[in-house]
């Protein structure tokens, strides 16, 4: 884990908050693509997945990430065990998109929305089968 990393302990009331966040983020993703907004959709789908990461890192070492980087929390995935291993290449492939999501002008093609809400469904597995 980087050196500087920050971290906050996490309680089993704040993993179900995390799981009902990652689902509610997963299903509003989902809808997102159906009415052919790619950009939200993506966006809710990276933000459906680091809630799940949370609930993983939450039940597995009673902590979650809480720098500023978001990718911190890959190292604590990868300190997780088997379930942050399952979840980790799936995290790290949509949180590149985040800023392309959020801030860039370019648009965001169906496809790559497509292939983002399914790591993320990915992600929110896991999670559920924590929690």
């Amino acid at each position: 884990m980087p050196r500087h990393a920050r971290t906050r302990p996490v309680s089993a009331a704040q993993v179900d908050a995390y799981l009902a966040k990652a689902e509610e983020y997963l299903a509003a993703a989902a809808s997102e693509l159906e009415a052919g907004r790619a950009i939200a959709a993506t966006s809710l789908a990276i933000h459906a997945a680091i809630n799940a990461a949370d609930v993983v890192t939450g039940v597995r070492m009673g902590r979650r990430a809480a720098g500023q980087d978001h990718d911190q929390v890959l190292a604590l995935l990868h300190e997780a065990g088997k379930d942050g291993a399952e979840m980790e290449t799936d995290l790290a492939r949509l949180l590149p998109l985040k800023t392309k999501a959020e801030y860039d002008p370019e648009d965001i093609p169906k496809a790559e929305a497509t292939r983002a809400i399914g790591r993320a469904t990915r992600c929110v597995v896991v999670a559920r089968r924590l929690a």
